[in-house]
């Protein structure tokens, strides 16, 4: 007769891949139901993006086997529930998770990354919201396909976002005309990036993925001192000059008073691949991964240069929603380490 004590110490033999800890400690182990020869319980995921998450499954299946029945009809279900980042969130504590998406330069590919990865979140299972926080040069809507779109209104005046693709969004470019310049000041500018964080509707989120104006400046003391950010994702590509101005965004972060977790980069045009599979770097190799080793860091993923990738977010439709690999494992790993760096930091 199988009782739960046995499925239990089964399932304590199988470590979390990243934590190094069994799954029964880390207390993801949920709804065990043992009867006759019938075993079912759910493998509760720190996110639903888990690149480990067959390999998990498989570990399962074969302590079982192994340890308790191999005839047993066996029902492995994987879920997920997103952990929270420890920062005191304030008005947004129904947000789980804060990442700003920074550059030290424009031309990198940024706003590509955060829109595919706020995209790829949602296809994942996750609750995501996208706020565009580059006042003087908003490209979310159109990276999102909603230049018509407009934010709508709750009966507290708060702002409703727009959603597409799964993910809930807002920008300052909602509010201007396609050919319209803003001319404001740091003042004005960081009042605004302050409504449009604070005063939308954005619901319960695993993810607020946060798209901030290339460089240092104005608007990322604002973010850096008034906005509760989890972690820092930093793109670049692996060019001498997009390294040099990662480097500030890096050093930035690392200020007193401005300090924030870096989580990672993003090396944007790492390579070109060949139809026979043979990259080449048109753009050097190696810049990102240096930086990161200098900053005591990690390269999370390497974009290849991609004409395909450009294009979508022009048409309004994210390279992700096409399969993009590239794409997809980048996401996986970003939160990964999100996952991680909550777990470690309890």
């Amino acid at each position: 007769m199988i009782d739960k004590e046995q499925v239990l110490a089964a399932l304590s033999k199988v470590l979390d891949p990243d934590l190094q800890k069994d799954l029964v400690s880390l207390n993801m182990i949920k709804d065990l139901t043992v009867s006759a020869d019938n075993i079912s319980f759910s493998v509760e995921l720190t996110t639903p993006a888990c690149p480990m998450k067959d390999e998990i499954k498989r570990a399962c299946e074969n302590a079982i086997r192994h340890m308790v029945s191999d005839t047993a009809e066996l029902a492995i279900k994987m879920t997920a529930q997103v952990k929270q980042s420890n920062m005191d969130k304030g008005q947004l504590q129904h947000i789980k998770n804060i990442l700003l998406v920074v550059s030290g330069k424009g031309g990198v590919g940024k706003s590509t990354i955060a829109t595919n990865l706020a995209v790829g979140l949602a296809q994942e299972g996750a609750q995501v919201g996208l706020l565009d926080a580059d006042i003087h040069g908003p490209s979310i809507p159109h990276m999102m396909g909603l230049q018509e779109a407009r934010p709508g209104s709750s009966e507290n005046k708060k702002m409703v976002p727009v959603k597409k693709h799964g993910v809930q969004v807002n920008s300052i470019g909602f509010m201007l005309r396609p050919e319209q310049a803003l001319v404001w000041r740091g003042p004005m500018v960081s009042s605004a990036l302050k409504q449009l964080a604070f005063d939308t509707l954005w619901g319960a989120l695993d993810y607020l993925i946060i798209d901030a104006p290339p460089g240092t400046g104005d608007i990322h003391l604002t973010l850096a001192q008034a906005i509760p950010i989890s972690s820092v994702l930093v793109v670049s590509t692996p060019q001498q000059v997009a390294i040099a101005d990662a480097r500030k965004a890096l050093a930035m972060f690392d200020m007193k008073g401005l300090e924030k977790p870096v989580l990672g980069l993003v090396e944007n045009m790492s390579y070109l691949l060949a139809e026979n599979g043979e990259k080449t770097h048109p753009f050097g190799q190696g810049g990102a991964a240096q930086l990161a080793k200098e900053f005591n860091s990690q390269v999370l993923a390497k974009i290849p240069l991609d004409s395909a990738v450009t294009s979508s977010g022009d048409l309004g439709s994210p390279a992700i929603l096409s399969g993009s690999t590239a794409l997809k494992e980048m996401v996986q790993k970003v939160a990964q380490a999100l996952s991680i760096q909550n777990m470690q930091a309890k």
